[in-house]
């Protein structure tokens, strides 16, 4: 018992350490445009070299778990800074992980903080499905499909009853979609 309290503990601790670096980066980026325009987001990431990767990674994961930035187009200037393999590479890399992290931030921090990142409308909307036997068709379709919440039904996954096995595996296996569709778009703009 002692052991499991100091865990959740540290991780609370690292939680607040992520959160209120991730909201600096987050007032940083937006006072130089980074989410607002693709080619100051692509300048962006050039600075950064070889770990441009990296810190590409690190916006993805952000823009999922704080959905401030608009994954589209963040997703298209993945495949416009890097080409579309590596660009897809990186952009599946970064959007597994920030839908993993918004699945377990629910499970542990529940309807509060939806409710607290997304309109309540829109979250009252999905959460009636996650009552039926529909979710899971819905959370697929909002994997695969671009343009759908999908931020937001990796959250809501987190409070239904989806196993994060069946989780992972829509959201490994249907974000490649979404990715070649953008990187499509990207060769022809």
């Amino acid at each position: 018992m002692e052991k499991e309290k100091w865990l959740k503990n540290l991780f609370n601790i690292v939680t607040i350490i992520m959160t209120v670096l991730i909201v600096i980066f987050i007032i940083y980026g937006i006072r130089l445009g980074i989410f607002k325009d693709k080619n100051i987001l692509i300048d962006y990431m050039r600075k950064f070299g070889v770990i441009a990767p990296l810190v590409f990674i690190f916006i993805q994961i952000i823009q999922v778990i704080f959905p401030v930035i608009p994954g589209g187009a963040s997703c298209l200037a993945g495949v416009l800074a890097f080409g579309p393999v590596e660009g897809f590479i990186y952009n599946e890399i970064g959007l597994v992980a920030g839908s993993v992290a918004a699945y377990y931030l629910s499970k542990i921090y529940g309807i509060k903080l939806i409710n607290s990142l997304f309109k309540k409308e829109q979250v009252d909307k999905y959460l009636n499905y996650i009552r039926t036997n529909k979710f899971e068709k819905i959370f697929l379709w909002g994997i695969v499909l671009p343009g759908l919440p999908d931020d937001l039904l990796c959250y809501i996954s987190g409070l239904s009853n989806i196993s994060f096995k069946k989780f992972l595996a829509i959201v490994v296996l249907g974000k490649p979609f979404t990715l070649i569709m953008y990187s499509v778009f990207a060769q022809v703009i």
